[in-house]
């Protein structure tokens, strides 16, 4: 009878807690995880574990925790795990001597159906790009960054209004389902693996997911409804889309908008016009009609509708949208 898979897996936040768990509740042996260091969040700026950790240690797994990943002390520790297999899964990227460590290989989740969606936010992109279909892969690292072999795909379509938020929290799953196929397929030797350059032919276009900042996130009126809309839902609820509304006061309020409605409608009112009944609706004329806000948030405040909203805050048509 073959020895049981000695496993170390390396992630940190929500997302990789049930492909940890799924593992566990099938009997699979992990031998150590590694997580990054514990570090200051909230409003106290408290120390917190990552969730990873958290789950780790209430199922009593040995936890790694380097704040460098070439430690010497660090290596010799995780060699002496001696480890069939590593499992990433939303963790940062690693050096060779980690990745190359365990006989059968180191396999990473990655929440977009490679080649497409490369990068630090797929997920995010996925929805910003407007596209209809998305899904999670498997696949052997390599030096490259999210470009070696692909093991498997599992493929998801995505609901015209659903955020990033909602598809996240879906991948989520469906990865965790993905990363216990794959392990079996692994075990049992019944898997063969893929170049990424089959999928890209001729007429591919290879879209990126590169890491969010704040600046990137600023919404820009002059685009099209459903590039605005797709935007909006996209960057929901992290890093969340954001605007500049000015009152007549000169009152600036840089603003978070987490939801959004589109109504397509012929308009020829200026691009940018502010329309509300100051009641139940706020919304924005842009190309092909206008954008409802339906979730918003300004300093100091919390997320609220935007009936609430307009209750606390006497918009008008003299309101504008700075550039």
């Amino acid at each position: 009878m073959a020895k049981p898979l000695r496993i170390v897996f390396l992630g940190t936040p929500d997302f990789a807690v049930p492909s940890l768990d799924i593992l566990i509740k099938n009997n699979y042996k992990i031998v150590g995880v590694v997580t990054s260091p514990d570090k200051p969040s909230g409003r106290g700026l408290e120390i917190h574990p990552s969730p990873i950790k958290d789950y780790a240690v209430a199922n009593e797994i040995k936890v790694f925790q380097p704040e460098k990943l070439k430690d010497e002390k660090f290596l010799a520790d995780l060699k002496k795990l001696k480890a069939d297999l590593f499992i990433v899964v939303a963790f940062r990227m690693l050096p060779n001597a980690v990745w190359n460590m365990p006989h059968l290989g180191t396999f990473n989740l990655h929440a977009s159906l490679l080649p497409q969606y490369r990068g630090a936010a797929p997920i995010n992109w996925a929805i910003i790009n407007g596209e209809k279909e998305t899904g999670v892969t498997t696949f052997f690292l390599q030096q490259e960054i999210d470009t070696g072999r692909i093991i498997l795909q599992d493929k998801t379509s995505i609901d015209p209004d659903e955020t990033a938020g909602d598809l996240h929290d879906r991948l989520m799953i469906t990865g965790a389902d993905l990363v216990l196929k794959t392990v079996q397929a692994i075990e049992s030797g019944s898997f063969t693996t893929k170049k990424q350059s089959v999928f890209i032919k001729p007429e591919t276009i290879l879209h990126k997911a590169p890491k969010l900042f704040r600046d990137n996130c600023k919404i820009n009126w002059n685009k099209n409804i459903e590039e605005i809309h797709n935007f909006v839902r996209g960057l929901s609820p992290y890093p969340c889309a954001w605007t500049e509304f000015v009152s007549p006061l000169k009152n600036d309020y840089t603003t978070k908008i987490y939801k959004t409605r589109m109504e397509i409608f012929p308009t020829t009112l200026p691009l940018k016009t502010i329309l509300t009944d100051k009641k139940t609706h706020l919304k924005i004329v842009v190309k092909g009609g206008f954008i409802h806000i339906l979730e918003i948030q300004v300093p100091n405040r919390k997320k609220t509708g935007i009936a609430e909203f307009l209750r606390g805050y006497k918009v008008d048509g003299d309101w504008h949208i700075r550039e």
